[in-house]
């Protein structure tokens, strides 16, 4: 048998290891390298933060708040602008260590689609697009939530760029399955899967939310058991089209990242756990070894949509 390899092959991009870290979690890059013990060795590719047209404040505080097995976020697409990111941001990245891709938000589809050309016309390596923005011109329905909106922001970007793109998919909607059929059909070459859930949480001596703009999203091993189930569900129309899935939400663990390569994800997405343990990525590779050679297997691929229901 062959030495157990973590390479993966998504969007015809080679990855060290199968461990994508999480647009938000690590800032524009170069939050992360400075965490002693870290490696970019241990991580096959860093999503950098959700980026805009021009620059934005955020959203006003509290923006984080730690919940049971969670954490809620609001932090309002806090960024520099794409010009600024692509012209002083992306040239103090290293290349040749990881694989970066851009994160792509907007308010209108011709916003998505300007900031996709910006980073077009760049060394970074693949495309996110955050397709959970509220759509300014139809009342604030988050683009992510409406399978027609959600197609016309990937073809947008398709037009915008040949650099593979990752379409990230909401939790929030009445059927993902036919959202990412959608997306497939407007041009994506892979999906990240899932968001974060909306929350709230609540002063009780105030009667106020406690996040500033008023709900948040909920990141954490609470919400893993929901997105196993979307990846599961999403792979079932992915793998008619060969298109490889992030599997992301609540990972923190070698055995966690091992359901979601069963379920069907390709790759994993390692967010809320770098908060608490920034070296994380390195225990998770750890295992993923040990399970190869537990069970006799050369590649985690192998692994990739395993599962078997019971009748």
């Amino acid at each position: 048998m062959a030495k157990n390899n973590l390479t993966i092959e998504f969007c015809g991009l080679e990855f060290n290891t199968p461990l994508v870290l999480l647009s938000g979690c690590v800032g524009f890059g170069d939050e992360y390298t400075r965490v002693e013990g870290f490696s970019n060795k241990d991580v096959g590719a860093v999503c950098l933060k959700g980026t805009t047209l021009d620059k934005r404040l955020g959203n006003p505080p509290h923006r984080i708040m730690e919940t049971p097995a969670g954490m809620l976020n609001a932090i309002g697409l806090q960024n520099p602008g794409a010009h600024t990111v692509v012209e002083e941001i992306l040239p103090t990245l290293d290349f040749s260590e990881t694989r970066f891709i851009a994160n792509v938000s907007g308010s209108t589809v011709e916003e998505y689609e300007e900031v996709t050309r910006l980073f077009d016309d760049s060394p970074i390596d693949a495309i996110e697009i955050n397709i959970s923005c509220p759509n300014v011109k139809e009342g604030g329905v988050a683009f992510g939530n409406n399978p027609d909106m959600s197609a016309c922001v990937v073809e947008a970007c398709r037009r915008a760029t040949n650099k593979p793109l990752i379409t990230k998919l909401s939790p929030n909607q009445t059927d993902i399955t036919e959202n990412a059929r959608r997306c497939i059909e407007a041009g994506t070459n892979g999906l990240a899967v899932i968001n974060t859930l909306m929350g709230m949480a609540i002063d009780i001596e105030s009667r106020k939310p406690v996040i500033g703009n008023n709900q948040g999203g909920l990141s954490g091993p609470a919400i893993k058991p929901v997105a196993l189930l979307k990846v599961h569900q999403v792979y079932q129309v992915a793998k008619a089209h060969d298109i490889p899935i992030i599997g992301q939400g609540g990972i923190c663990t070698a055995e966690d990242a091992i359901e979601f390569l069963i379920a069907g994800a390709t790759a994993i997405g390692v967010g809320t756990a770098l908060f608490y343990d920034p070296t994380v990525c390195k225990k998770i590779n750890t295992g993923l070894i040990d399970y190869l050679e537990r069970h006799q297997l050369a590649d985690l691929s192998d692994l990739v949509g395993t599962l078997t229901l019971h009748d």
